[in-house]
């Protein structure tokens, strides 16, 4: 009997990267969102990495930034990584993201070089998808098409009135959790803020708050005691994400459970943070921890170690990556609205659950008649 054999080396040859492309986006805001270590956001970034196969194979990845340092990963993808790239075998995802990681490590670990890392590293799972002919959320796990998911407000400097309103506008557009920005200089207005929204919302709603890191310990403890009779699920980011002996300090001292991740940029960084910071939650975002494979890395360390996984920002990828899992908590709908740019807006369904798209790829391509106003480079 004969057997018929594929010539591996056509096969890899028709895999090797034949072109990248990159495009820097600044997207205006409709208003000014603020938050308490950030200060005031006006527009976020984008910038997209689109990668051709020798065989056709189109894929697209991005990341973005709350509108600072764009211009760096711009340059980290088009002078460092884009020749870097061409060449490679985009069959071999893990490899070219360790072989990215190595290449620039002495002067980029962790940082802007996982978020340069990981619009290339979207853009290969896109092709390996497309390959497949099969969605994101089967490729990556295949546990669900659907996830929990709830709406984060960058609202801090929104007045007690605004702020009720913007919750209000969550509940009617279907969300059954919630999560509002602490951080004010006398912690006892966040304390009559979260008061005002549990009011507002009622005792079945889940409800969070995030102080993007801008407490001392002392200070975070002391507000966590005062919002613990308000039944709430996390406290995110409530201290500097680099003191997880801190972490530990407030942990210990509330009934709140912690969550962290959006600022820890390596599944390293992830590892020491669950080993030590004594997290209820952990939250890495697949625009800046090297992306899905990255992404996954952390899920699945938060799996052995019985943790949820959950998600910050870039909500229209990462309801697919959410979906996957068997330990998905809750995903992050952000107040960057990068969907909104997409021909697939994120959506929905009856239960308050965000469905992920069954498209084959991510699920997400932009809408070019959306995005090009705001196309400041391209190469």
């Amino acid at each position: 009997m004969t057997i018929a054999r594929t010539n591996d080396a056509n096969v890899i040859d028709a895999t090797r990267i034949e072109a990248v492309k990159v495009e820097y986006y600044q997207i205006p805001l409709a208003e000014v969102l603020s938050d308490a270590k950030h200060g005031d956001h006006t527009h976020f970034e984008v910038l997209a990495c689109r990668i051709r196969t020798k065989d056709g194979y189109e894929g697209m990845g991005y990341t973005y930034t709350g509108g600072k340092g764009g211009r760096a990963i711009y340059s980290l993808l088009n002078d460092e990584l884009k020749p870097f790239l061409i060449g490679k075998d985009a069959a071999r995802i893990n490899h070219i993201w360790e072989e990215m990681g190595w290449h620039l490590h002495y002067v980029g670990r962790g940082g802007l070089l996982s978020f340069a890392m990981s619009a290339v590293d979207i853009a290969l799972w896109d092709i390996h998808c497309k390959r497949l002919n099969q969605p994101l959320w089967k490729v990556a796990g295949g546990e669900s098409n659907t996830t929990r998911c709830y709406a984060g407000g960058i609202d801090l400097n929104f007045s007690q009135e605004k702020l009720l309103n913007n919750i209000q506008g969550y509940l009617d557009r279907g969300f059954k959790a919630v999560k509002i920005k602490v951080g004010k200089e006398n912690y006892k207005e966040d304390v009559a803020r979260v008061a005002a929204v549990r009011e507002l919302i009622g005792n079945d709603i889940t409800f969070m708050v995030d102080a993007n890191y801008s407490l001392t310990v002392e200070t975070a403890i002391r507000f966590a005691k005062a919002i613990e009779k308000y039944d709430i699920t996390w406290f995110e980011e409530p201290t500097i994400p680099d003191d997880y002996q801190g972490y530990a300090r407030i942990a210990e001292s509330t009934d709140i459970p912690l969550a962290m991740g959006e600022n820890l940029h390596t599944p390293y960084e992830f590892n020491y943070a669950v080993q030590q910071a004594k997290l209820g939650f952990v939250q890495p975002d697949a625009s800046n921890i090297g992306g899905i494979t990255g992404w996954l890395k952390v899920a699945n360390l938060a799996f052995v170690n019985n943790l949820p996984i959950c998600t910050h920002g870039m909500h229209e990828l990462h309801v697919s990556l959410m979906a996957s899992q068997p330990n998905a908590g809750l995903m992050e709908v952000h107040s960057f609205p990068i969907d909104e740019y997409t021909t697939h807006p994120l959506r929905l369904d009856d239960q308050a659950r965000a469905v992920a798209p069954d498209m084959p790829g991510t699920g997400v391509e932009f809408d070019e008649d959306l995005v090009k106003p705001h196309l400041i480079k391209q190469s």
